[in-house]
């Protein structure tokens, strides 16, 4: 028996330790990861559509082989449609920003020294931007020769776009025998629990990723469409862009709303059609709130939007990019197994006390059971 426990508690530690080297390798590994993380997220998104293929009839490989057939159309078609127009209204979007500034030289300075009486030099300010600007354009400048001379970056970059879709593709294709190889890894004690586990999670991160990019896609087609017909020339690149980092409550919003209210004023000169854009946006989050939201993603991280800013903001310190992306699915997986923690610490008997008799799971109010036993002591 003494001989059990020890193996056990043996190869708990070597476990452990295995895991630990896992995580140190893979964040040294972090910047050959991103093809395979890209690539695993992409099957994980398709693999229901692939399982539901296959119950029709339609094998994997063939299932696999149709969805990126037509990924790999509808991406053309995008490309052809929205790349001319994005270039466009970006570089005229770009352009704004020294209009800005000659505008606040001319209307905005003058204003505040007559109303204020404080003197405000905007010269400084351009000289400054006007060195910093050189400073990064040689940066630049000068980073691009080195990529130019080498080769290495833009070699690795090339062959990072070009690993992505194999590696999704065989993830997604042999998806059912990856996760059976998992699980038969897992200790059989143990086994049911964690796949208990894994299930809930996939279904509330599963729900959650399909949803809220759906969200991303319905927020920056109404801001396109909206900030298109009242008239605002950059209006599908700004949309296109709020809608794309509105995965971060309010974030798309504020953004969008500042890029869209300096376009509109420099293009056309004038307060009034700012309250146009301002109605864009507000019609926005209306339907994000009352449509998109519920009808995509329902409550099924519910993280209040504090602690999804705070994921966000701390998966990209840790992380970079990547970071900014996981923040959220990683969170969800987290949130169902502190779940799971809170029920089991609400049945250890250091929650319930010493002579408390075990409650119903999700049972953690301190009537019933626990008072129960309060009354057979006083019998």
């Amino acid at each position: 028996m003494g001989d059990t426990t020890k193996g056990g508690g043996l190869m708990r530690w070597m476990i452990g330790i295995g895991l630990a080297g896992l995580l140190l390798v893979s964040y040294f590994l972090l910047p050959i990861l991103s093809p395979f993380v890209v690539g695993f997220i992409i099957a994980y998104l398709f693999n229901p559509v692939v399982t539901r293929l296959d119950r029709h009839g339609i094998s994997r490989t063939w299932g696999t082989s149709l969805i990126f057939l037509v990924g790999a159309l509808l991406l053309l078609v995008g490309l052809i449609a929205l790349i001319p127009v994005l270039i466009e209204q970006t570089a005229r979007l770009v352009r704004v920003f020294p209009q800005l500034l000659d505008i606040v030289q001319q209307r905005v300075i003058p204003w505040v020294n007559q109303t204020i009486g404080v003197e405000l030099h905007v010269g400084q300010l351009r000289d400054l931007l006007v060195k910093h600007g050189e400073t990064i354009g040689k940066m630049l400048a000068d980073g691009l020769s080195n990529v130019s001379t080498t080769g290495t970056a833009v070699f690795v970059a090339v062959m990072n776009l070009l690993l992505i879709p194999v590696i999704a593709f065989y993830l997604l294709r042999d998806w059912p025998r990856v996760v059976e190889r998992i699980e038969q890894m897992l200790p059989r004690h143990r086994a049911g629990t964690i796949v208990e586990l894994a299930r809930e999670s996939d279904q509330m991160l599963g729900n959650f990723l399909r949803g809220q990019l759906a969200v991303m896609i319905a927020n920056g087609v109404t801001y396109s469409i909206g900030l298109t017909l009242i008239g605002l020339n950059t209006g599908i690149a700004i949309g296109l862009f709020a809608g794309l980092v509105s995965f971060v409550p309010y974030l798309g919003t504020i953004t969008g709303v500042g890029l869209a209210l300096i376009a509109m004023y420099i293009q056309a000169d004038s307060l009034w059609p700012l309250l146009l854009v301002v109605l864009v946006f507000g019609v926005g989050q209306v339907l994000e709130t009352v449509a998109w939201q519920p009808r995509f993603v329902g409550n099924e991280i519910g993280m209040h939007p504090v602690a999804v800013i705070f994921a966000v903001m701390a998966g990209g310190q840790l992380f970079g990019f990547f970071g900014i992306l996981l923040a959220l699915p990683v969170s969800a997986v987290l949130i169902v197994l502190g779940e799971h923690a809170l029920d089991a610490y609400q049945q250890s008997r250091y929650y319930r006390g010493r002579d408390a008799r075990a409650l119903p799971p999700g049972d953690s109010s301190g009537d019933g059971p626990v008072a129960d036993a309060g009354d057979e002591a006083r019998d």
